[in-house]
């Protein structure tokens, strides 16, 4: 069974910063792009970024770009999103998702995605 597990999530101040780890296991590691998904209440889950496995390419939403940074250890199976500068609005539960395929790792959406991980709060505060 595919299964994803992320965690890293914490309460932290703005300017501050968080590391979020996805550790998958269950399907070919390198085959997989991974994304991280935020939401909030009342709003839909948005993707954040995302990593293709097979080379290590990642995909950042406009407010993550220079912020944001995602990697892959495909040895460990752990894909991370190191999240610098945190702001408040970068608050949201954060969920890790793995599709197999690389056409899916651009400007990635909900549907695309199946599987999924259990969500990690993070609060930025003001």
């Amino acid at each position: 069974d595919v299964q994803l597990q992320a965690s890293g999530g914490g309460l932290v101040q703005t300017g501050g910063s968080l590391r979020l780890s996805c550790a998958a296991s269950g399907f070919s590691f390198g085959d997989y792009c991974i994304g991280w998904f935020r939401q909030v209440p009342g709003s839909e889950r948005e993707g954040v970024s995302s990593i293709w496995t097979g080379d290590g390419f990642a995909w950042y939403q406009d407010s993550a770009k220079g912020r944001f940074t995602m990697s892959s250890d495909n040895a460990k199976g752990t894909v991370y999103l190191q999240m610098n500068s945190l702001k408040p609005e970068d608050t949201g539960v954060y969920y890790c998702a793995a599709e197999r395929g690389s056409q899916y790792c651009d400007n990635i959406l909900v549907p695309n995605f199946s599987y999924w991980g259990q969500g990690t709060l993070v609060t930025v505060s003001s």
